[in-house]
């Protein structure tokens, strides 16, 4: 009697797997991605940390630094020195603070300034240990008694300023952007396959009531994310300061979330199951995350990936917020993403109507 129960179970058990893996399979789209998906990171990571080289570093000269043009010509700094010249120093301390460049220098007789930002500490502490060896080698090359050279390191943002006020901005950005996305998408699968979206046509509601009720909500979920985010990051334990500006993240947030939430009607507009619009979004978020900046640099990823990142629209998210919340430029910073942000929002929003389907074809 045991023997045949647990053959008829091995028999259910067989059956069931076999008829949910024709079901995975028969699903193309999960399938595709599926298998995508991981590939995709294989080939981005990759790139990412392919060559085991010292990475190079954007220096802006301010003034005429000897030192500096004497390392740029070495056989050892030369490939990692990539050296513009300004002579305004608010304005290339500015693009410093701004991530435009990771290392302003000027020289003041023996003394050769280096003004710094903390955005990124990995990138921080290479400044700092390529700029003492430059130091030590002009020591080193000068005889006499002229005396030494001396190195002075200046952070462009406040000493009291730690990494979390860079890297919370990212981490807040991408839970904003999964949100949006995922919540659009997948809810938008849901009511077609349960032909709620049918009864809502046929019932007297307008479709703009529909529309307005989903924003409705997905902004309230992304102004609760921020408020309990800033809740615990600003907690002592974690330190976070915000700026005087801070405020100007909110229009940056609630732009962002349209514009994700859009990306996520248009996923929802063709993909069929929750699974594939699932991996869909996920072939969209997860890759943004690293181009766009949110949890890695890419200082020193390869030019192609920089240039990639910038039709990525969670840079734009990342770095408005970055810089009301971090680098406190002021609500003017915010102006271009809420921009780029905006105007993606009604041209992913027009075409999601487009190819908008009511019912399961």
């Amino acid at each position: 009697m045991a023997s045949s129960s647990s053959g008829m179970n091995f028999t259910a058990f067989r059956s069931l797997s076999r008829a949910m893996f024709r079901g995975f399979v028969r699903d193309r789209t999960a399938l595709a991605f599926s298998i995508l998906l991981p590939v995709l990171f294989l080939a981005l990571l990759g790139s990412l940390y392919r060559n085991n080289v010292t990475p190079k570093l954007s220096v802006i000269e301010i003034g005429n630094v000897s030192l500096l043009s004497h390392a740029a010509s070495q056989p050892g700094l030369s490939g990692v020195l990539t050296v513009t010249h300004n002579s305004d120093k608010k304005a290339a301390v500015r693009e410093v603070r701004r991530g435009d460049a990771a290392v302003a220098v000027q020289q003041l007789g023996n003394q050769l300034v280096v003004h710094y930002s903390i955005a990124d500490p990995t990138t921080a502490g290479i400044v700092q240990a390529v700029f003492s060896s430059i130091v030590q080698q002009a020591d080193q090359a000068r005889a006499g008694p002229r005396g030494s050279y001396q190195l002075l390191t200046k952070q462009v943002e406040s000493t009291t300023l730690k990494p979390i006020q860079f890297l919370a901005p990212g981490l807040l950005a991408w839970a904003i952007a999964s949100g949006a996305t995922f919540g659009a998408a997948i809810t938008l699968v849901n009511w077609r396959h349960n032909k709620l979206l049918r009864r809502l046509r046929l019932a007297p509601v307008s479709t703009g009531s529909v529309v307005l009720a989903r924003v409705g909500v997905s902004l309230l979920v992304a102004l609760v994310q921020l408020v309990v985010f800033l809740l615990i990051a600003t907690t002592p334990y974690f330190g976070l300061k915000l700026t005087q500006g801070w405020w100007a993240a909110i229009p940056v947030l609630i732009c962002g979330t349209l514009a994700f939430m859009s990306i996520g009607l248009l996923v929802g507009s063709f993909a069929k199951t929750q699974q594939a619009a699932t991996a869909i979004a996920n072939l969209i978020i997860l890759p943004m995350a690293f181009l766009g900046g949110a949890f890695i640099p890419l200082d020193f990823a390869p030019a192609w990936l920089r240039d990639v990142s910038y039709v990525m629209p969670l840079r734009y998210l990342v770095t408005g917020m970055q810089d009301v919340m971090a680098r406190g430029e002021g609500a003017g910073a915010a102006l271009l993403p809420i921009g780029i942000l905006a105007a993606l929002t009604v041209v992913l929003t027009t075409i999601a109507v487009r190819v908008f389907r009511w019912d399961e074809v």
